[in-house]
């Protein structure tokens, strides 16, 4: 099973994290929200607190979704997804589209991207992972790489202590480094997938771009857009005016 955080109580609402990302990320978004909603925050598979495996794609990782929403008797409910939480969610959309009652799609696309991660996995490569002695040493050699004291404290959150001693990955850093190109693949959909759906993006971010709006609602002819004053970590950077969006949308 998924590892997962419950709050509030309401139609549920499950919450999907991006690459590297963990359900903590979503945190001050799903308090928020659980003022009215049950809030469901997830750690998709080789992340968090989630198992480890040897396969990563989006099929599999809608799937894991679906098997998670069965063995907690969720028929349908609201979905939220970040990056590459959204294309899970997008992916999910277009296996089971009648277990969605809304779709929120943020910061991402349908389409395919090209690598934008490599410096990323070069630091976090880098690290001797079974050698460092302190959080301080790891952060000097990711910071030789990544000048940006923000992404530094988003990836440093999947350190972990060892009770034995010493540090691990919460992530699966071998896999997703492996299994990269699933990560930034695209969708397909044999049909255009029929539910209502919310892409909101951030207008200083690169993953959508006004231009490629037609071509999505292609796929998703349901849908309508956002933008906010933001770049990609929209849920970081603009939590007010995402969950102001959030609830309009799914109370329409």
């Amino acid at each position: 099973m998924l590892n997962h955080k419950i709050f509030g109580q309401g139609d549920p609402i499950v919450i999907l994290h991006g690459l590297f990302g963990m359900l903590d990320n979503w945190q001050t978004i799903a308090k928020k929200l659980a003022e009215e909603y049950m809030v469901i925050l997830v750690d998709q598979r080789d992340h968090g607190k989630s198992k480890h495996t040897d396969e990563f794609n989006y099929t599999l990782l809608a799937e894991d979704l679906h098997l998670f929403l069965e063995e907690n008797w969720i028929h349908r409910c609201h979905i939220i997804g970040h990056s590459m939480g959204g294309k899970t969610a997008m992916q999910f959309a277009s296996m089971h589209p009648e277990m969605i009652e809304k779709l929120v799609v943020v910061d991402i696309g349908v389409k395919a991207y090209a690598p934008g991660h490599e410096l990323i996995f070069k630091a976090l490569m880098e690290v001797p992972i079974e050698k460092v002695e302190s959080r301080k040493e790891v952060e000097l050699i990711i910071s030789n790489y990544i000048d940006d004291a923000g992404v530094r404290l988003f990836l440093m959150k999947n350190l972990q202590r060892i009770k034995e001693g010493g540090f691990r990955w919460k992530m699966n850093l071998s896999l997703l480094h492996r299994e990269y190109k699933n990560i930034i693949a695209e969708i397909h959909s044999e049909e255009s997938i029929d539910v209502d759906t919310l892409f909101i993006y951030g207008k200083k971010s690169r993953y959508i771009i006004p231009s490629e709006i037609e071509s999505i609602q292609d796929v998703f002819p349901d849908s309508q857009f956002e933008a906010l004053d933001a770049g990609h970590w929209i849920h970081a950077e603009k939590p007010d005016e995402l969950v102001g969006l959030l609830k309009i949308f799914l109370k329409d």
